[in-house]
């Protein structure tokens, strides 16, 4: 056995010339033990051993650039193997250098995961490391506390002092210390929270700031905790206001909502139509927003006695801009044909007017939007509504029919029967195209076909009743 010593946990260093040189001597993984400081040497490692190898000056050893980099990150792991590993994968890629691209490997898995871990470790010290201001005999100094949770500290120094450098600070980790004096950068020893001061003057200012531009409409906690773990809170003043701000969030959005429900509806016509497409462009009410293409707008006569209103747009309509332009309009336009139904005479629409989706690699799969969603687009379908003013309004699935009646309506129990909307407008129930789209193999699709369009049959002949 070879005992290799490394001064400190994160000696990439002295790991990659030890490597090398035991990589050119032929000396196997399995024959290697590596060691950091002063910790116990192997019992049967071979005292002759515990120097770093001399590399021979004269012999070559190619290693790409990207196992370099993956190397120098994972290198910074708490993992005890790390280094073992890494020597590993060295013998491994010189024998065969293509074996770093097979992503399937055990071994490359999961050195790239300590690598990711890193890496996330470093971005949560870059985002979540806040100063607070002490004085001592030269004037104001910056103090943090910080929680690594790998080996990461000096590996982070030069963005620090590349920031902030005018300013005197130190960075205080369970880990070690860094201390910039404007010049210099100095290491100490670890430190405790009781080390780092509480709080300073410009804290209460900032939080204010905060409070001012946090928007409700834009809480999702679940991402927010999986990019901003409780572990961090403590260190950030800002995170004391947190859970009453997510608290009032619900409340605050409906507010926001029914302050805009309230505003009048700017007369009628084509013109109207294109004034509330334009703003939908910019609709902000709920996250959907962001990953979607676009808004995905209602089309159809301003003056339409029919409405239909579907769940929301797919990936084909969210990138062409327009409602059922897919696979489950091609249905839609079949079925309304057979029911006898004009499309270009319909107002169509959806009750949720941007895409959401979950990405499955090069795919985009459909997801159902939450009750919060359906609300902060409802207003959007009630100023349709509106300015169209149909008299008949057909609701194609769940999603539509909350929209339209603002309550949780079962699909089987309500089909086929017209339910009266606040306002009086008849509005008929009944599945949405998608839905024949996803039908089990052993369902008898024709029929379930035949079915949705006497439902449009229905509805629409009711028009001729009515009158």
């Amino acid at each position: 056995m070879r005992a290799v010593r490394l001064e400190t946990e994160d000696d990439f260093d002295g790991w990659r010339a030890a490597a090398r040189a035991l990589a050119i001597e032929g000396v196997p993984p399995e024959q290697v033990v590596w060691q950091v400081g002063d910790s116990a040497t192997d019992l049967f490692a071979d005292p002759a051993g515990n120097e770093t190898p001399v590399l021979p000056t004269a012999t070559p050893l190619r290693v790409s650039k990207p196992f370099l980099e993956l190397a120098r990150d994972a290198a910074l792991h708490s993992e005890p193997e790390r280094f073992s590993l890494l020597y590993t994968l060295l013998v491994r890629l010189l024998d065969r250098p293509q074996a770093l691209e097979d992503r399937a490997d055990p071994l490359i898995r999961r050195i790239e995961g300590l690598a990711r871990n890193v890496r996330r470790d470093s971005h949560k010290m870059h985002a979540f490391v806040r100063f607070r201001e002490l004085t001592d005999d030269a004037g104001p100094r910056f103090v943090a506390w910080f929680e690594p949770e790998h080996h990461i500290l000096r590996a982070n120094a030069g963005f620090f002092v590349d920031r902030f450098t005018n300013m005197r600070w130190s960075i205080l980790t369970p880990r070690g210390s860094l201390h910039w004096d404007g010049a210099v950068l100095n290491e100490g020893p670890p430190a405790t929270r009781a080390d780092a001061p509480g709080d300073d003057p410009v804290e209460g200012i900032w939080k204010a700031y905060y409070s001012a531009i946090f928007n409700p409409a834009r809480v999702m906690p679940r991402a927010m905790l999986k990019e901003m773990p409780r572990k961090y809170w403590k260190n950030m003043p800002e995170t004391a206001l947190v859970p009453q701000l997510i608290a009032g969030a619900r409340k605050r959005e409906l507010g926001m909502i029914d302050q805009a429900r309230s505003a009048p509806v700017r007369g009628r016509g084509p013109e109207a139509l294109e004034r509330l497409a334009e703003e939908a462009a910019g609709c902000r009410r709920c996250p959907l927003w962001q990953p979607a293409t676009q808004t995905v707008f209602g089309e159809g006569p301003h003056d339409a006695e029919i409405m239909i209103v579907g769940e929301q747009p797919g990936d084909q309509e969210d990138l062409a801009g327009r409602p059922f332009v897919g696979p489950a309009g091609a249905l839609f336009d079949r079925a309304m044909a057979e029911a006898g139904i004009d499309r270009a005479r319909a107002y169509v629409t959806n009750a949720v007017k941007h895409f959401k989706f979950e990405p499955r690699g090069k795919r985009r799969l459909h997801a159902r939007p939450n009750t919060g969603e359906i609300e902060a687009c409802r207003w959007w379908v009630d100023q349709e509504r509106a300015i169209v003013r149909p008299r008949l309004v057909i609701a194609m699935g769940a999603t539509a029919a909350r929209s339209l009646t603002g309550r949780a309506v079962a699909i089987g129990q309500e089909r086929g029967r017209a339910v009266l909307l606040p306002d009086g407008t008849p509005c008929w129930v009944t599945v949405h195209p998608s839905y024949l789209l996803r039908l089990p193999p052993e369902a008898d699709a024709e029929a379930e076909f035949a079915r949705y369009v006497a439902d449009l049959r229905i509805a629409a002949a009711s028009l001729s009743v009515a009158a």
